[in-house]
């Protein structure tokens, strides 16, 4: 498994590094000819433009790279003798792009993490960390013995590689975005661009390094993606990007921790990092439901060029549940319930090896490199669930769920964003669907500043045609729904899908769906998350066909005779 994921490592920065020249090659522009910046340059003139030429593609801390292509939702669905046909699947051709997505579920550790890092940051906070406390109370029954799993599932070590349950969509979501502004931070720190841990711990006093100085210039608040991407974020390393926007004659700054004396390099000034270094991941997120189906399908195993030569009805090969290889015949391959009353077999041969959860790395990786894809616990996916959605989402990349939104700005003036008590950025409603006139924009910033102060978040939009919640959208179902009095289904409903300990045979199929309200939780449901690729969708190019570009030579202009 670690020789699979090293080598898709090694292609996808190969790909990344080949896609991430200039169109014509070299450091300097192909259309005016005018050199890029680069450190390495003495040439370096204020307001050179730079370009990120050595830019590498790779995955975020525990995600692996998933090549996309063409999926039937619901192409996988069958009919179980006894048990009510699928009609909650539409069976159509859709395109998912390359996307990362976690190994296996998030573990009791890797929440206890983020309950640690809250209670470390916010001490006196005590509804913060209540809040983001999973509901241990899932797995009380008025008829079972279920106590100990109340007090120690989540927290005791015996249970620390399980997955984590009884955490709401919402949770979920949220944890995601603590993961992108810890990740991202700890490749910051790890890079010199923020100031590095060691300088924060105090651990280097040396020459140009100064950890008094350090402890006094962090910002008062965690280490936020976006607040830092706006500039709101200052701390600048060692490492920190040279500024060469800086007007010829201003005054030099410091990189944070750096601080340096004399001439040289360590005397240029500085600035944040940017999007367009390639050095800030995109945020984790949970995967669409589309993605997710794709994903644990796992039909890359199963193709060669263009053709499947087998269907799967779940993430492995064959008709069964149990593994038809020799050394693990007859042995289930994920963990379900095989029969009423029936979770993990007979004492001295358990089949499953698991009673309620098991480990996140259990059982055989699907063909993409992903664990307990079926079984184990449900997974939430970020979609809101309609029978109707794959009749009426877009053929590429489906999915139900959009509700678009801006960042409050705090001074329109600065571009300042406001930003909550725990430093994340406050949304609102979009204002519009396209990009606004410079004209529109400042009415529409004038007009939001007017009501900044008013107890209505939508307040800033209300006048406007724009929809921003998309939820809704050519939603059939929900109206006929509302019509009726029924409100079972709502914009709040949202998509789980793999099965369970607790679920029969028939909903560890990838193309089977159903949904709970995005507050609730379950002792049956986890989720792991997501993240989007960009760039080229190829992720290997080794044994393909592929046509040859010319090498990249110099711009070179005609100047005739």
């Amino acid at each position: 498994m670690k020789k699979l994921i090293l080598y898709s490592f090694t292609c996808l920065s190969l790909a990344a590094m080949l896609s991430g020249c200039s169109s014509k090659g070299g450091n300097s522009s192909s259309k005016t000819g005018i050199p890029y910046a680069d450190r390495k340059s003495k040439k370096n003139q204020s307001g050179a433009f730079a370009v990120a030429t050595q830019y590498k593609r790779a995955p975020g801390p525990g995600l692996i790279p998933i090549e996309g292509g063409v999926l039937v939702v619901g192409g996988s669905a069958i009919e179980v003798p006894g048990v009510e046909p699928n009609i909650y699947n539409y069976k159509r051709q859709v395109t998912v792009p390359s996307f990362y997505m976690d190994e296996t579920e998030v573990s009791n550790t890797d929440w206890l993490e983020y309950l640690h890092w809250i209670r470390y940051n916010y001490p006196e906070d005590r509804e913060y960390y209540y809040n983001e406390l999973p509901d241990t109370l899932v797995w009380r029954r008025a008829l079972s013995y279920n106590e100990p799993y109340v007090d120690n599932y989540l927290r005791h070590p015996a249970y620390r590689d399980y997955p984590v349950v009884g955490v709401s969509w919402e949770q979920a979501s949220r944890y995601c975005e603590w993961r992108t502004s810890r990740a991202n931070e700890f490749i910051l720190r790890e890079k010199g661009i923020l100031t590095d841990y060691k300088t924060l711990a105090g651990g280097n006093t040396g020459r140009n390094n100064n950890a008094t100085a350090a402890a006094t210039q962090r910002p008062d608040k965690p280490f936020n993606t976006d607040a830092y991407l706006n500039g709101q974020y200052d701390d600048k390393g060692k490492n920190a990007p040279i500024d060469y926007n800086t007007k010829s004659g201003a005054a030099t700054t410091t990189a944070g921790a750096a601080g340096a004396t004399g001439g040289g390099r360590n005397s240029q000034p500085r600035r944040n990092a940017t999007l367009e270094d390639g050095v800030i991941m995109q945020p984790y997120r949970l995967p669409t439901e589309a993605e997710w189906e794709y994903a644990a399908l796992g039909l890359i195993g199963n193709t060669e060029y263009e053709n499947i030569n087998q269907n799967k009805i779940y993430p492995w090969n064959g008709l069964g549940v149990s593994s038809a290889k020799k050394k693990t015949r007859g042995m289930i391959q994920a963990n379900f319930k095989r029969a009423p009353g029936d979770y993990m077999g007979v004492g001295g041969s358990l089949n499953d090896k698991g009673d309620l959860t098991v480990p996140v790395i259990q059982y055989t990786p699907n063909d993409f490199g992903l664990y307990n894809m079926a079984g184990n616990v449900n997974e939430w996916v970020n979609d809101v669930y309609r029978t109707g959605t794959f009749t009426d989402a877009d053929a590429f990349n489906p999915y139900r769920g959009n509700y678009f939104t801006n960042k409050k700005l705090e001074d329109s003036q600065s571009g300042k964003i406001a930003l909550d008590k725990y430093g994340n950025p406050i949304k609102e409603n979009a204002y519009s669907g396209r990009k606004q006139t410079w004209a529109e924009k400042q009415a529409q910033t004038k007009r939001a500043d007017s009501i900044s102060k008013s107890t209505d978040p939508q307040g800033a939009t209300a006048s406007t045609s724009y929809q921003a919640d998309q939820r809704g959208y050519r939603d059939r179902q929900n109206t006929l729904l509302n019509d009726e009095g029924v409100t079972l289904v709502n914009d709040k409903s949202r998509v789980y899908k793999g099965g369970s300990w607790n679920d029969m045979a028939y909903w560890l199929n990838p193309a089977t769906r159903r949904f709970m309200q995005q507050d609730e939780s379950s002792a049956e449901v986890g989720f792991r998350c997501a993240m989007t690729m960009l760039g080229a969708p190829e992720i290997s190019t080794a044994g393909k066909r592929s046509f040859k570009n010319p090498p990249q030579k110099p711009y070179r202009v005609s100047r005739g005779k």
